[in-house]
């Protein structure tokens, strides 16, 4: 007889949801964590009563009544509405694009007014099929919001000039004809007050869970705790890179305690502009609307991945798609092992997407 019925790998939001939940069915579960909290990248801190976003901004948005209903079991959410703001060469754009945009971009006041000019900067450009990112762009905004505020933000976040850049990344292009700088569209939205590391504390209630814990620092020992194996970590890992590596971007993070009490005015400020090394500035107060005299700010960086560098960002291009492949085959063979989670299923996921998951794997369990 095993001690547990499951060995969660991973104490991020994929691993601590599936522990609640089976917890909750009578099931035994264990879960180890690497890091010295839980949390994983949706992981905050409180320093000076301000709840900073470790490892990024996180805004849980979502339009399944299920998924929110259930996140709010553990957390009071607040009504935080994402409206990033762009800066391009010094001059301020608001996000998503909209008609205060397009106001700011041609003065022009009328959803006619800014069709027109969109249409004609489309048929300029003269694309029916595009063949990368900036044809896909140009096709689908045209060209000053392209070169704006998609361009440099977008070969700073990829390391690549968008004309090398598949079109498939920046998908459909939402551009709207009113005055909404609401980023989403989902019918709910905001912050667990406090932050998330207390979430998935709450969540984590009653599941054993061991921290500091590296998982391949002694593999056989942990896999004869449990049945079963909850895996959440990066599958090319998991198989001793068997077939190469898979690839990704990643982020530096440089975070700013500054004397004075309010540094930027919202929450997150992106900078479009190329030679702008970071590609963001989050002002962490914001988030909860917190009243003091000192702010937070992180600047966030791109990064080339490699070993050792925390795995953000998916290339989802055909070379990984098809390397993805051959190790999800060997995953779907092992009957012991449950893969779970963005770096399990090699796809940037939201996190409402997150619980989405675990709801159908626990569901078909």
């Amino acid at each position: 007889m095993k001690k547990y019925d499951y060995l969660i790998v991973g104490a991020g939001l994929f691993g601590a949801a599936f522990a609640q939940i089976m917890t909750e069915r009578g099931k035994r579960c264990v879960v180890i964590e690497k890091r010295e909290s839980v949390g994983g990248n949706i992981a905050t801190e409180a320093e000076d009563g301000i709840v900073v976003h470790k490892f990024g901004a996180h805004i849980f948005h979502t339009s399944d009544k299920r998924v929110w209903d259930y996140v709010n079991r553990f957390a009071e959410f607040n009504n935080f509405v994402n409206s990033p703001i762009a800066n391009y060469k010094g001059k301020l754009y608001n996000l998503p694009f909209n008609m205060h945009t397009f106001y700011q971009l041609w003065g022009c006041k009328t959803p006619q007014e800014a069709r027109a000019i969109i249409d004609a900067q489309r048929a300029a450009a003269g694309i029916k099929e595009p063949k990368n990112l900036e044809e896909k762009a140009l096709m689908s905004v045209g060209e000053d919001v392209y070169r704006t505020l998609i361009k440099g933000y977008t070969e700073k976040q990829w390391g690549k000039d968008c004309k090398f850049l598949p079109s498939f990344i920046i998908g459909r292009v939402p551009l709207r004809f009113v005055y909404d700088n609401n980023y989403f569209n989902d019918r709910y939205q905001g912050i667990p007050v406090g932050g998330y590391t207390p979430l998935v504390a709450k969540m984590l209630e009653g599941t054993e869970v061991l921290l500091g814990t590296d998982y391949f620092s002694d593999r056989a020992k942990f896999d004869a705790l449990a049945d079963t194996v909850v895996y959440t970590g990066a599958i090319d890992r998991y198989f001793d890179y068997k077939f190469g590596e898979l690839e990704y971007r990643s982020l530096r993070f440089e975070t700013e305690k500054l004397d004075t009490d309010d540094y930027q005015g919202n929450a997150v400020v992106n900078y479009t502009d190329y030679d702008v090394p970071y590609t963001r500035i989050i002002e962490h107060k914001h988030f909860e609307k917190t009243v003091s005299d000192t702010t937070i700010i992180t600047r966030e960086y791109p990064l080339q991945f490699s070993t050792g560098c925390e795995p953000y960002y998916p290339i989802n291009d055909e070379k990984n798609t098809a390397l993805y492949k051959k190790y999800a085959d060997l995953a779907a063979d092992n009957k012991k092992v449950l893969f779970g989670g963005r770096l399990a299923g090699y796809k940037y996921y939201d996190m409402d997407d997150t619980v989405a998951a675990v709801f159908e794997m626990t569901d078909r369990l």
